[in-house]
């Protein structure tokens, strides 16, 4: 099994097991600080003392903050006895049987990846915006999640159960079980054929409500429902996908047909605008610390839940729809963190989710047997004429319609479509003809990289991998 997705459910906690969860989700953030705080504590010590280690890895953290948790600084009682003499007992962190230890542990492991991120980021390890150093969380940040690995012991069931006492239903370690809002046959039909195992239980406070994301393991889709293995040498079957805001996605073959349209998509932040305005002056007007202002900010927050909820299931349909039908794909590179910056249309472009949608493409495709390519950023899809290959740059974003010298007229974004299904023609083996360089609006390998250029794109929805073991070390004093 190597395919690698996610169940996420909606929680209908008991009272007390809302107080259960929360308890957890503050140990969470309670281990990542002090962790936090060991890491600053042995970098400001190794400035005068370099022999000094400092816990970097997940793994090295896991180990300091069970050190630390025992020790005196973590909890001590004083004892007066009748004489007047005083003694202290060292107790440790008195609370930490009242949780799942596996929650220090993965707090830990949170902490190394992002030690691990920032200091691949500084050394030019890691690609795209630069990543800064890991801050304290705070209990008003509204971060209130926590994670569960899920352990198979040999001769007994797994920690993370799914519909044992009832169907509608998980079993947590140290929590229990907890009764789940949503329908979980699916899954259950997985586990109980040996299809999907439980990885990892990530637990999360959101919009009033507390929800579950399973990251399961499952078995390679039936081949009935995979693409049929194209014959080598078959240069034919590309279709290129535009995005765009007028209309989302316009799909079309390499001969100008047009296989998809779709231009009646949501808008979730447009249409909720309104309501999203109204709910953030009542929340302003609100005195801080009060519970109406809390009530205030659990109104916003399910508002926003709910327009990533309709965002994300429209996203899901069409990429569902898309890798369905066609085996052979060809979307644009667009850099979207660049186009943020054009304020005129920064609310409609992150209203679309283009990002997102390249990222299910890709996965989804990948789950299929399919092929997926990403033309050149640079590519003029828009304002290349298929039939001649004329650039027109005179086409600005009110032209609806190309149109070229040579008789050639259509639809901007068909014409873009069918330039990017041509594209993979050409491109199919992900080898480019030209080099890329400065003159032909190539990327120059030694300028500067703008923020948000050049990033990976993320393979898949998660990844199993269990960091904290990794090699980084702590940079140099």
């Amino acid at each position: 099994m190597a395919r690698h997705t996610t169940f996420r459910f909606c929680l209908d906690p008991t009272i007390e097991q809302c107080h259960v969860l929360a308890r957890h989700a503050g140990a969470s953030r309670f281990a990542f600080n002090q962790c936090l705080r060991i890491a600053k504590t042995a970098l400001t010590h190794r400035r005068n003392a370099p022999d000094t280690t400092v816990p970097w890895t997940g793994f090295d953290l896991i180990n300091a903050f069970n050190t630390w948790k025992k020790t005196e600084d973590a909890g001590r009682i004083f004892i007066v006895d009748a004489g007047g003499d005083v003694e202290v007992m060292v107790t440790g962190l008195s609370w930490r049987r009242e949780v799942c230890q596996q929650v220090f542990e993965e707090a830990a492991v949170d902490l190394g990846r992002g030690l691990a991120a920032w200091s691949d980021s500084r050394s030019g390890k890691r690609k795209g915006k630069r990543v800064g150093f890991p801050r304290f969380k705070k209990k008003a940040d509204n971060t209130a999640s926590f994670r569960l690995r899920n352990k198979h012991p040999k001769g007994k069931p797994a920690a993370i159960r799914v519909g044992e006492h009832r169907p509608r239903s998980v079993t947590l370690p140290g929590i229990g079980a907890v009764t789940v809002h949503d329908d979980t046959r699916r899954l259950r039909r997985m586990i109980s054929q040996g299809r999907a195992k439980i990885l990892f239980a990530t637990i999360r406070h959101h919009g009033g409500r507390w929800w579950i994301a399973l990251n399961v393991e499952a078995a390679d889709l039936h081949t009935a429902r995979q693409h049929p293995t194209r014959r080598p040498g078959d240069p034919g079957g590309w279709v290129g996908v535009d995005r765009g805001l007028s209309a989302f996605l316009v799909a079309a073959t390499a001969d100008g047909t047009e296989v998809a349209r779709i231009d009646d998509a949501p808008k979730a932040l447009a249409t909720g605008i309104k309501q999203q305005r109204r709910l953030s002056k009542s929340l302003s007007r609100k005195r801080k610390g009060s519970h109406n202002r809390k009530d205030a900010a659990a109104r916003l927050g399910r508002h926003y839940q709910r327009v990533a909820n309709v965002r994300r299931h429209f996203l899901h349909k069409v990429s569902g729809d898309v890798v369905k039908t066609h085996d052979r794909i060809v979307i644009e590179d667009l850099n979207v963190a660049g186009m943020l910056a054009n304020h005129r249309l920064a609310r409609a472009i992150s209203d679309a989710g283009w990002a997102e949608f390249a990222r299910m493409l890709r996965y989804k495709q990948a789950w299929r047997a399919g092929q997926l390519i990403e033309a050149d950023r640079w590519y003029s899809s828009t304002r290349l004429c298929p039939e001649c290959g004329v650039v027109d740059s005179t086409m600005t974003l009110a032209d609806l319609v190309f149109t070229c010298g040579c008789g050639h007229t259509a639809d901007r974004d068909t014409n873009a479509a069918r330039n990017l299904a041509c594209w993979g023609h050409s491109h199919q083996h992900g080898t480019s003809t030209d080099p890329r360089t400065p003159k032909q609006r190539g990327r120059a390998t030694k300028a500067r990289r703008r923020d948000g250029a050049g990033q990976h794109p993320c393979v898949g929805e998660t990844s199993p991998k269990d960091a904290g073991t990794d090699v980084h070390t702590a940079p140099a004093a």
